[in-house]
This record gives C-alpha cells, sequence and structure tokens, in this order.
C-alpha cells in the first residue's frame, strides 16, 4: 500500500497544542431529555456556542453590575465624609442605565420594561419620542398584531399603520391627542402662571414625561412606575413623533410653549457623574446608544455594559459599533468586560431578564 506523501499528512493530521483549553468549558447545549424548563435552557447559553454564548455572557455581566456594591472599592484619600461608612458602602449600588428604541415600546418587550421600572431594577431609562407615546398610546387601546407580509397600499386607505408584524390604528392616535391635548393646555397654564415670579420655568423632556406619567394614572404603563418610583426618563427627541406633532397644532393655537434641552442635558449626565459605578443595558442603537454611552464618558466610561442590537460596524454607525469601540472614547472603562448579543431584542431581552432582575429580584 503506497504511503500518504508527506505534504499530505503535514496539511491534514497536523498535531494539536491543546495545552491553553484544558480549563476551557466544552461545548454543549441543553439537553431535553433531562430538563425541559426555561432555566434549564438557559443555563446551557454559555456552552451553546455564537449568539446563545453572548446571552449566557450578557447575563453574567449584568450580575455583575447588580452585585457590585462600593464596598468592593477600597476608601480613596478624597472620598466623601457621606461614604466613608461601612454601611454605607455596603448599600451603594451601581446606577443602572436601561436605553432602548420605540420599536421595544411598540412590542411586548414594553412590559418586561414596565417590571423593570415597577421593581425598581434600573435607576435611569433613556428612549425615543415614540417609545414615550407608544406607551401611552397603548393605555389607551391596544397594539394589534399583523404580519410583515400586509402590504401599505391596502393598509393605507383603512387607516391601519404597521409597525414589522404589527398594527396601530389611526383611531389610537386620534385617542392620544385627544388625551395629550387638555394636559398640554394645562402645562402651559403653569408656566404662564410662574412667569412673572421667581417661581418661571420651562417644561424639560424628562419633567414632561414624569408628568404624562401621572396624568395616565395606568399601572400597565411604563412611565407610570417611573412617576410613582421617581426614576428619570431622558429623550431629547421627544418631538420625533405624536408628541411634536401635538406641540406643532398647539403652536398654532397657542405660541410660547418651550422644551427645554438643555437642562436635561446636564441632568443625565449628573445621575453618571455622581455615580460611585454605573451600568449600561442598551436595547437597540441610534441616539439612545449614543445619549446613554456619551453620558458616562462624562465619568471616564461606564464599569459595566451589555448592546443588545443586530447592527454591525462595517459602515462606521454608531448603532453598530462594538463596546470596544465605545472603549475608545471613554464611554466603557478600559477594565470593564461589556457584552455585545447580536440578536433581535424582542428574542434575546426576555430572556436575559428572566435569568436576572426576575430570577433574582
Amino acid at each position: 500500500m503506497a504511503a500518504m506523501p508527506g505534504i499530505v499528512a503535514a496539511a491534514v493530521l497536523q498535531k494539536s497544542d491543546d495545552s491553553e483549553l484544558k480549563d476551557t468549558a466544552a461545548c454543549q447545549g441543553p439537553d431535553f431529555d433531562k430538563d425541559r424548563s426555561l432555566d434549564g435552557l438557559c443555563a446551557k447559553l454559555l456552552t451553546t456556542g455564537f449568539q446563545a454564548t453572548n446571552i449566557g455572557l450578557a447575563v453574567k455581566e449584568i450580575e455583575r453590575m447588580r452585585a457590585w456594591r462600593l464596598s468592593d472599592v477600597p476608601i480613596t484619600e478624597n472620598e466623601d465624609d457621606d461614604f466613608k461608612s461601612p454601611e454605607v458602602r455596603r448599600n451603594t449600588k451601581a446606577k443602572i442605565f436601561l436605553a432602548y428604541t420605540s420599536n421595544m415600546i411598540s412590542s411586548g418587550v414594553r412590559e418586561v420594561i414596565r417590571y423593570l421600572v415597577q421593581h425598581k431594577h434600573v435607576d435611569v431609562l433613556v428612549t425615543t419620542g415614540g417609545g414615550i407615546e407608544e406607551d401611552l398610546m397603548k393605555c389607551l387601546a391596544p397594539h394589534k398584531m399583523g404580519d410583515f407580509a400586509l402590504r401599505g397600499k391596502d393598509l393605507r386607505p383603512k387607516g391601519l399603520n404597521r409597525i414589522g408584524n404589527l398594527l396601530v390604528p389611526n383611531d389610537t392616535y386620534c385617542k392620544f391627542e385627544d388625551w395629550l391635548r387638555p394636559i398640554l393646555h394645562k402645562m402651559h397654564d403653569e408656566v404662564d402662571a410662574k412667569a412673572s415670579t421667581e417661581e418661571a420655568f420651562h417644561w424639560t423632556p424628562s419633567s414632561m414625561i414624569d408628568r404624562f406619567g401621572k396624568e395616565i394614572n395606568d399601572p400597565s404603563s411604563v412611565y407610570y412606575w417611573c412617576h410613582k418610583n421617581n426614576i428619570p426618563v431622558f429623550c431629547p427627541a421627544i418631538t420625533d413623533g405624536s408628541i411634536g406633532d401635538m406641540l406643532y397644532f398647539h403652536s398654532y393655537k397657542r405660541p410660547g410653549f418651550i422644551v427645554d434641552i438643555a437642562r436635561d442635558i446636564r441632568l443625565i449626565n449628573d445621575e453618571a457623574v455622581k455615580a460611585k459605578a454605573t451600568g449600561m443595558i442598551i436595547i437597540g442603537g441610534g441616539l439612545v446608544k449614543h445619549h446613554t454611552c456619551n453620558a458616562n464618558l462624562m465619568r471616564n466610561g461606564a464599569n459595566f455594559a451589555v448592546f443588545v442590537n443586530t447592527g454591525q460596524e462595517f459602515d462606521g454607525s454608531d448603532s453598530g459599533a462594538r463596546p470596544d469601540e465605545a472603549v475608545s472614547w471613554g464611554k466603557i472603562r478600559m477594565e470593564a468586560k461589556p457584552v455585545k448579543v447580536y440578536a433581535d431584542a424582542t428574542l434575546a431581552f426576555p430572556l436575559i431578564v428572566s435569568q436576572t432582575f426576575a430570577k433574582r429580584p
């Protein structure tokens, strides 16, 4: 029998050096013969590979940010007296920023976010205009299930607006406008009443959202619980949507309603700067991702970070940028262990929350 050519043996039968892998876990997925529970499935995510492993890593990173205490850090020479007490240090946690795009509120992820703020699991929210108004709209009428394949030219004459495979009737927007119109007039009255006094003020996006949460008075609302639990919500793009339309109409009937976004940039930056440690959970990209990361730049970066989105970095967009790019800007600290999950957040985020905040309240 002819001997195998030496070049083939060298190419195919290259000897392995696996000495560095001796402590590395084996790739292994869930065994449904032994455990068919959600916890059993998620317990194997870390060793399943690909984005399942990244979900498992995100769970670990969120548990790290939740477990952090100031008592983990030695007292520095410049430490404030208020933070030298051992008890205070044991009770001082990382401040968690939760940012999300409006489609999360359009979808059933809204209920996951509502759970987090209801139980005070997060400290600061950042979202877009649609992320505000659609929560309030759902208190007035539900979004309906549709299909990605429904044709726009068939839906438009019926007054049905499509968000992916969800449908929002125009009537829902009409109900929202009927609800919001008198509230805007009342808010304008309050500005005018204080205009000539030392208490003169203008509404900011965060104070408007707090007021909307109070006025909606519905426990199914994310912003009802934010108002109730004093959780600030920052939305620099509050005019990008139906609320902006309403302010546009209001300006013709009653000019002079001013929304002060400058005061909110100070407030969100101070939330980060004054925190002893911060964690970022960012669902989606665009404005909410950058606004949250930029606030954490003011403190030389977040200590913990989890991104969940489908963005890619090849086009240079911030939405698709991996966490390491944020490290280069000082938005995430160099010693951090950030995680990015490349996945549809409607799949990934409920799984992540089920194994963190919901599993260990």
